[in-house]
């Protein structure tokens, strides 16, 4: 599969916005470079309409334009960013590459190894650190979760290093299927059940304790309604790869008002919100 590159010029502190935007757009790939953003996306997503909804957007930040459009076939685009990824602390986590700095012996934390390749999910970027902040007061002993979008699968693998029972999780990324194979196996974590596609994936009958979703706003209005029925009663709903302008949209939506919202949590511009069936 052919991909589609874009290089944008803008302000560095522009780019978690935009990237954003381009989520709801289907780009599933980024480098960050000072003062340009690189964009990927695969070719047969991407068209003459995507690319005026593009242009009218970024009319609206201030000093971007995109300075370079080009086919590539499938590669690592984030090859070069992977290695500067440094070891980092979320929560109760110690989330690094297997190149990063090993975990001191003398500490509480749990060692998250995660190997990223185009998958969203190193535990950077905000949507991903609410969750894992989160997470810990969520999953408790035996639980069964759903991880919708599972990227890199470091959702899933913190909630079985929790003491999760069983994670099945599911993404329409053909990179983030094998990338969350490789790091289920880089964690020595058992239980985890992976496929490439969307919410078809589930197995019709299945009821999970709690259900994790970081995805995009569009994403999630479309898979919500699905999701909620493979929830248990009293099962919990998180949410993620949301700007905080989006909670009143996800409030609203007819499948979430049947649930109790319980809390709603920020990092910068961006949310995760917590519900119960």
């Amino acid at each position: 599969m052919d991909y589609i590159r874009l290089h944008i010029q803008l302000p560095e502190d522009l780019h978690e916005l935009l990237i954003a935007e381009l989520f709801e757009l289907d780009f599933e790939g980024f480098e960050q470079e000072k003062n340009m953003l690189i964009a990927s996306i695969s070719a047969n997503r991407f068209d003459d309409v995507k690319r005026e909804i593009i242009e009218q957007t970024l009319y609206t930040f201030d000093k971007a334009e995109l300075v370079q459009e080009e086919l590539v076939s499938p590669q690592n685009w984030n090859e070069k960013w992977e290695q500067t990824i440094e070891p980092q602390k979320i929560g109760k986590f110690y989330v690094r590459a297997t190149w990063g700095n090993e975990l001191s012996e003398h500490t509480d934390l749990i060692e998250l190894l995660i190997d990223p390749k185009m998958a969203f999910g190193t535990g950077y970027h905000a949507t991903t650190r609410l969750i894992l902040e989160w997470i810990s007061e969520i999953v408790t002993q035996g639980d069964d979760i759903l991880d919708a979008g599972t990227g890199t699968g470091i959702l899933g693998i913190a909630a079985l290093k929790l003491g999760a029972r069983s994670v099945f999780g599911f993404d329409v990324d053909e990179w983030s299927e094998d990338n969350c194979k490789e790091n289920i196996h880089l964690n020595d974590v058992h239980g985890f059940e992976v496929k490439l596609g969307s919410l078809e994936t589930v197995p019709k009958t299945a009821q999970y304790d709690v259900v994790l979703a970081n995805i995009n706003r569009n994403a999630l209005i479309e898979l919500i309604p699905g999701l909620l029925k493979h929830l248990k009663t009293n099962g919990r709903l998180l949410l993620s790869g949301l700007l905080e302008a989006d909670e009143r949209t996800i409030l609203n939506l007819e499948s979430v008002q049947q649930l109790n919202h319980l809390e709603t949590r920020q990092n910068g511009e961006w949310i995760a919100m917590l519900f119960e069936q």
